[in-house]
């Protein structure tokens, strides 16, 4: 049997049948449509022969859609309207800050800094769709390279030719122990005491981990490290006297003390922290829009973090 080729296939005709089925009546709908009745109806009959079967009862009095017809005819109208909300994406994507934006975050920075973009989005680009991802470093990277993300909010460095960093915000480590640690008792502490441990890390594949230990003297540390698989078991940990942690300073806000059973020290060092970075492809068509939004989200920071210079990673102030 022979196929019908897809060609023949138009939405416009589509519309046509669907409007028929709606009104109940041919002259109704061509006017509609905005058509002939003449043109509407030769239109319908072509669509059926292309579909191979009639669509609709037609006597003197009254068109209705057949049995067959009616089924074929709900199809068609779940089409159009994946066909109208096709047109409808692309419009707003074409427009400057709007549309879709699929946006992956760190998961050792999502959960305390994204209540402060998606705020900053709703004010000024009431237009733009989020749609969040959560996930390691390498992970977001690898989504990112594929096209699934659109751009991820990263620590710095990301060091790829094919990416483009825009610098936002240098945010501080502190030192988190147990409230009855002795450390609890310094108002700053330095970098050496974390020898004093153990040092509880995250696991393989979040970038704190690595950024902890380039502030420790390898000769130093503890034999036996710990390790947890998200921020929030690293807490408990340290809240069970497991031992101590460096925490990025967002992820230490004064109701993360799991009711005063953690505490938290400013560290002694300048160099203590990292620098968080919206991060996207060099080839992404929307790069102006998304150094628009980092310019944004520079302005409106939480408390504690730093400013960067727009694409040079150096304090800006704030």
């Amino acid at each position: 049997m022979r196929q019908p080729v897809l060609a023949n296939l138009s939405l416009r005709d589509l519309e046509y049948a669907i409007a028929v089925a709606r009104e109940r009546h041919f002259g109704r709908a061509a006017e509609a449509c905005g058509v002939s009745q003449s043109a509407l109806s030769e239109q319908v009959r072509k669509l059926e022969a292309t579909l191979g079967l009639p669509l609709f009862e037609r006597t003197k009095r009254r068109v209705a859609p057949t049995v067959r017809g009616l089924a074929i005819l709900r199809q068609a109208e779940a089409l159009l309207g994946d066909a109208r909300r096709l047109l409808d994406d692309a419009h707003r994507s074409a427009e400057p800050l709007s549309g879709e934006l699929r946006l992956g975050v760190i998961a050792t920075l999502g959960p305390y800094y994204m209540p402060f973009v998606i705020a900053l989005c709703r004010r000024h680009f009431p237009h733009l769709d989020l749609r969040l991802r959560e996930a390691t470093t390498g992970e977001l990277l690898a989504a990112l390279r594929r096209g699934d993300l659109d751009a991820t909010l990263l620590a710095l460095p990301v060091g790829a030719d094919d990416l483009i960093a825009e610098p936002l915000f240098f945010e501080p480590f502190r030192l988190a122990c147990r409230s009855d640690h002795d450390l609890a008792r310094r108002a700053r502490v330095d970098l050496r005491e974390l020898d004093r441990g153990p040092l509880l890390l995250m696991e393989d594949g979040h970038c704190l981990r690595d950024q902890t230990l380039s502030l420790c003297d390898p000769a130093r540390l503890p034999a036996q490290s710990r390790y947890a698989s998200s921020l929030e078991m690293l807490r408990h940990m340290i809240a069970a006297g497991e031992g101590i942690s460096l925490l990025p300073l967002l992820a230490t806000a004064e109701h993360t003390t799991m009711d005063g059973m953690i505490a938290y020290r400013e560290l002694d060092s300048e160099r203590a922290g990292r620098m968080i970075a919206l991060v996207w492809r060099t080839t992404e068509t929307r790069s102006a829009d998304l150094r628009e939004i980092a310019a944004a989200l520079r302005e409106v920071l939480p408390r504690g973090v730093l400013a960067l210079r727009a694409a040079s990673g150096a304090p800006g102030g704030g």
